[in-house]
């Protein structure tokens, strides 16, 4: 067992290590690191130093691409890379010395206590994300030194030099999660590995750093259990934690940060649907597009989520709740909001019932509610002569099996609601009923699906995905 140290602090600015102060990477090729590889190679082919510094760029890149699937860039041909043999030794020294860096070590977590402590909200008057706990979870990591010893705070801002490379070029990648506490008084997290898979695929995406997840599920689980009086004791509520990564180095060159710092702030939030489940209505949206094959759609990217604004706007004031983002001119049905789709009819030659979600084809957020999802319907729904399908299905076949009333019901899936069930789709001007009956607020798939991830959420149902920290 790892022996945490506690220390207390009299206030949050009164301990110099409490107010975060990003760490430079001393490199002695910064600027060549950060110079555009293409012209690193064409121009200083037989500089060693230059050498040295891409090799530990291009070792850098094949982690990530192994991570995200992505194709290493032409530049990087086997013929580039062998075009010397002080440039084939370079790349293997530089490997070792990467692959050496110190990864998370979760036994060096210190905890630093507010002297501060607020009291809880009234559970009543919760909103999501506009009140936090007393604590947050810090990890610096630089590209001299790999991961710094990870930190538990008081909740404090950071401090950010104006031009850190976050502000200019969007080097950040978050995750959603929530921590639950069971009918026993015991607080439990919810299949927090595939968090932590994603969150390391989001990462390797933008050239920050990937993190151990299992120390990180770790320290975050020692977060949570020092700031778990903010958990209310009622059904339905929980702590949602945002862990975050951003890059730190003080730059305006476009390359990859040799400084980033991860974060964890949590938020105690209240059922999605405090009196009852609410059916909403969608735009189907062809004029603006989320996600494309290739792009960083499928990413937990703070980028993907600002442009997706002005179009929830739009559709709100036509009196909307979501977008149902549309790819192609197949229109191609791809997520809700930010949400997964689900969607439940009967096949049109065979009668058999199916549900449907989009595959992972580069267009849709891999969802951890999803996955959930699917494994439950393949369990429980597959032996009752369900067919549960990934595949791509189009907006106008929703709208005939609508019309032919083989359309059973449609939900989306995410983690704040768990599911959300649709009334019906706005579609080439016509609107497209969803299988609900008018005094229904929720099908019959919504609301098992909800009873059964909700029972394994809070321990009601032994299950691997519910984790007692």
């Amino acid at each position: 067992m790892s022996s945490w140290r506690v220390s207390q602090a009299s206030s949050p600015t009164e301990s110099s290590g409490n107010r975060y102060k990003p760490q430079e990477a001393e490199w002695s090729r910064s600027r060549r690191y950060n110079s555009n590889l293409q012209s690193l190679i064409g121009q200083n082919g037989n500089d060693i130093l230059y050498q040295e510094g891409v090799m530990k760029s291009l070792h850098q890149l094949a982690r990530r691409q192994a991570l995200t699937g992505l194709a290493m860039p032409r530049v990087l041909s086997s013929q580039n890379i062998a075009a010397s043999r002080t440039w084939q030794r370079a790349f293997s020294a530089s490997s070792a010395a990467a692959s050496q860096l110190p990864d998370l070590d979760a036994s060096k977590l210190t905890i630093t206590k507010t002297t501060t402590p607020k009291e809880p909200m009234d559970s009543k008057d919760l909103v999501f994300g506009k009140y936090f706990t007393d604590h947050m979870l810090s990890v610096e990591w630089t590209a001299t030194d790999g991961w710094h010893a990870p930190r538990i705070v008081p909740y404090q801002n950071l401090s950010l030099d104006p031009a850190t490379c976050v502000f200019h070029y969007a080097f950040e990648c978050f995750e959603g999660m929530k921590a639950y506490k069971d009918s026993t008084g015991g607080i439990r997290l919810f299949r927090p590995n595939k968090n932590m898979e994603r969150l390391n695929k989001s990462s390797a995406r933008i050239a920050l750093p990937t993190v151990d997840g299992d120390a990180l599920t770790k320290i975050i689980g020692e977060f949570v259990k020092l700031d778990s009086r903010f958990i209310p004791d009622a059904r339905g509520y929980s702590l949602y934690l945002r862990p975050t990564m951003i890059g730190t180095q003080k730059t305006l060159g476009v390359g990859p940060p040799g400084s980033a710092l991860l974060y964890v702030i949590a938020s105690p939030v209240g059922p999605y649907y405090p009196t009852g489940f609410k059916a909403i209505s969608l735009e189907a949206t062809d004029y603006a597009v989320r996600a494309w094959p290739g792009g960083v759609g499928d990413k937990k990217l703070g980028a993907n989520y600002a442009p997706c604004i002005l179009p929830q706007l739009e559709a709100a004031s036509r009196g909307f709740q979501q977008n149902l983002w549309l790819f192609g001119e197949e229109e191609y049905v791809t997520e809700v909001g930010t949400m997964n789709l689900f969607i439940a009819l009967k096949n049109k030659e065979t009668g058999q019932k199916e549900l449907i979600t989009a595959p992972l084809d580069g267009t849709i957020l891999e969802g951890v509610t999803r996955d959930s999802v699917l494994t439950l319907a393949r369990e429980r729904l597959g032996p009752k002569g369900w067919n549960i399908s990934e595949r791509k299905i189009r907006m106008s076949e929703v709208a005939e099996a609508s019309e032919e009333g083989r359309l059973i019901e449609v939900f989306g899936a995410g983690t704040a609601a768990i599911v959300s069930p649709v009334r019906n789709i706005s579609y080439r001007g016509k609107m497209v009923e969803c299988g609900l009956k008018e005094d229904e607020e929720a099908g019959e798939i919504a609301l098992q699906m909800k009873n059964w991830i909700e029972g394994i959420q809070y321990g009601d149902e032994k299950n691997p995905w519910s984790v007692v920290i």
